[in-house]
């Protein structure tokens, strides 16, 4: 049997297993969707839940057709081993003979790469709750849709598939999915900075501790109540908005504003996704570089926009997958570019248009640097930075801009 059969096999196998697990124990569902996101909200939603609930959350990048049935079948973190799948198999068999403790909830986050994906996950996992966090202008994965609008109707099988005692989770403030309300018969919930979000955000605002950035923090505001929240270590609106998700579905389950404020001070921003790590020469670094889309660019340059520092340094490079896009979305992330820093260094051939657009819109030549690949900017990078400077990194995952993060960051 050759690698693919295999691999189908497998994944009939898995799915099947998933399926029988579901039927079984009959866990709550979550499922989260989106263009960006999706992990950080997937994750703050496991904060909150972690000491009310027993739970299990996708570990990693666990959101495919493989990696949703392993979350049901087990608290598997990564594909590891010689004899992995077999362990797999063996233990999930069991579960279905012997009954066995299970999570009372699965906090799900179903990926939509290409049309299909989302039906493909709901026929395995139907979810009483869904959450739908940023589908933006241009979403990731476009390219393998007719448009953005195609990838929006995908995002919605998530709130279509719920009964009418479910609740769907909207963002407030993306009128793409905003407009998605009309897809689902079950309760409404919208979060977001809007006067009219039900668990609305205010005084947004970014800490500095000294010269270095400390994190965020916010009021959630729901039903006449407010309370304050702090993120230690993670920045942007992004993660305001993983936050307030959260809330919506603490208060789905019943607690208060307090708790879950009490309980979002132990959240941490997923690896790669806005995380704060100290660089060479007394320097720090914004690594965000899991993955890249129009949306979560420009949220990262607006995020380093609003902290302090002697010199800021964009590394960014190349986003895949917007197919036609590409050179419009790369030339309108360079507009940006000169208003808030003051190095561009740039990774991939399609990086060369965020380039040309810093460029015509006021930084001087001198201070863009473009590269083919992560190993060539890694060193470059290192050799542009000073004592103060914060260097964001950012980037779609197939450029591999974790390579530099690793070349200048401090050991």
């Amino acid at each position: 049997m050759n690698k693919e059969k295999f691999q189908k096999y497998l994944q009939r196998i898995v799915r099947r297993l998933a399926i029988w697990t579901i039927k079984k124990y009959q866990p709550g569902i979550i499922a989260v969707t989106g263009s960006v996101g999706k992990t950080s909200t997937k994750e703050a939603i496991f904060t909150v839940l972690k000491k009310h609930r027993k739970v299990r959350r996708n570990s990693g990048n666990f959101n495919n057709e493989i990696g949703v049935p392993l979350t049901i079948l087990g608290d598997w973190d990564k594909i590891a081993g010689k004899y992995f799948w077999l362990k797999v198999i063996l233990a999930s068999c069991l579960r279905l003979i012997v009954r066995w403790r299970y999570p009372e909830l699965l906090i799900l986050e179903y990926a939509a790469d290409k049309p299909g994906d989302i039906r493909y996950l709901l026929d395995i996992a139907k979810p009483q709750i869904g959450v739908i966090t940023t589908v933006g202008d241009i979403p990731v994965h476009v390219e393998f849709y007719s448009g953005p609008e195609a990838v929006a109707r995908e995002k919605a099988k998530i709130i279509e598939a719920l009964s009418a005692t479910g609740f769907a989770i909207l963002n407030y403030d993306d009128k793409t999915v905003f407009n998605l309300r009309d897809r689902t018969r079950s309760h409404l919930m919208y979060y977001g900075f809007g006067d009219d979000a039900t668990m609305r955000i205010t005084n947004f605002e970014t800490r500095m501790e000294g010269n270095r950035p400390g994190g965020i923090s916010f009021k959630l505001n729901y039903g006449g109540s407010f309370v304050p929240v702090r993120l230690d270590g993670c920045f942007g609106k992004a993660q305001a908005y993983a936050a307030a998700a959260a809330a919506c579905i603490g208060i789905v389950f019943g607690l208060n504003l307090v708790k879950i404020a009490e309980a979002l001070l132990e959240y941490e921003a997923p690896p790669q996704r806005g995380k704060l790590a100290a660089g060479v020469k007394q320097t720090w670094i914004i690594d965000d570089t899991y993955n890249a889309s129009p949306l979560s660019m420009e949220a990262a340059i607006h995020a380093v926009e609003s902290l302090e520092a002697k010199r800021k340094l964009a590394v960014l490079g190349d986003m895949l997958e917007i197919g036609k896009y590409t050179p419009e979305a790369h030339q309108r992330i360079g507009e940006l570019v000169p208003k808030v820093f003051g190095l561009l260094v740039t990774v991939g051939a399609r990086a060369k248009f965020i380039a040309e657009g810093a460029k015509e819109n006021g930084m001087a030549q001198k201070n863009i640097f473009s590269f083919d690949t992560a190993e060539e900017a890694g060193k470059a990078v290192q050799d542009l930075m000073r004592k103060g400077d914060l260097v964001l990194v950012k980037a779609s995952r197939g450029i591999g801009l974790d390579k530099v993060v690793e070349e200048i960051r401090k050991i």
